[in-house]
């Protein structure tokens, strides 16, 4: 899932994208409410993170004009404004959630899965599941049948990516893509090193293989 960042304090955007990659989404961070409305009028988001004071287009502005425009992107605002009128007017303006700095990551993350869950009408969004392999995307504990795994974060985003897409087959491209989040290098090997890795992980120990390769076109997670 792709997440959008619209924030121009260097270490809270740096803050926050690491902790979304860690927990499995793909983040674009952008520092100003122009390039902001760019992106979102030209890619697909899942969710927008905004601060209200940015450079350009100013936040409140900015979500005013994404839903004139009829984006319906889920839009949580984080800012440093504090009262009770700055919350009301960013949530009749159009954005879904509001959050003040400072700010504990945990309810961050929850409050994302939570409008992603909203927008989506998705009744579990915490937990991801395929045969007797479980993710519970708040703790990042990954267990199958009563086996605790330990993954490292790409073998993390990784599996969590794949289990999003169940039975469909995902090409070599389409993981560099969505788990690393740049152009695909048709030179590297790092996706079939990270899936060999995994492998050795969910798959070795247990007599049933999930993760499987379609020869020449990429990898499917499936039962048979």
């Amino acid at each position: 899932m792709q997440i959008l960042v619209v924030e121009d304090d260097r270490k809270i955007s740096d803050f926050i994208a690491k902790g979304m990659r860690e927990a499995g989404f793909n983040v674009t961070c952008v520092a100003d409410g122009d390039d902001a409305l760019d992106l979102a009028q030209s890619r697909e988001f899942d969710l927008a993170i905004v601060d209200l004071m940015i450079p350009g287009i100013d936040g409140m502005s900015l979500i005013r004009l994404l839903r004139r425009r009829k984006i319906a992107i889920p839009i949580l605002i984080l800012s440093a404004r504090q009262d009770v009128e700055d919350r009301v007017q960013g949530l009749q303006t159009g954005a879904d959630d509001y959050l003040t700095k400072p700010f504990a990551f945990s309810e961050l993350l929850a409050r994302v899965q939570a409008l992603i869950r909203r927008g989506r009408g998705v009744t579990e969004p915490n937990q991801l599941k395929f045969a007797d392999l479980t993710i519970d995307l708040l703790t990042r504990k990954v267990t199958r049948g009563d086996s605790v795994i330990e993954l490292q974060n790409k073998e993390f985003q990784l599996l969590v990516y794949l289990m999003r897409h169940p039975n469909m087959v995902v090409s070599k491209t389409m993981i560099i893509e969505n788990v690393w989040n740049y152009y695909f290098d048709p030179q590297t090997n790092i996706v079939e090193a990270r899936i060999s890795r995994l492998r050795d992980k969910i798959d070795k120990p247990f007599a049933h293989k999930l993760i499987q390769t379609v020869k020449g076109v990429g990898y499917v997670l499936r039962e048979d």
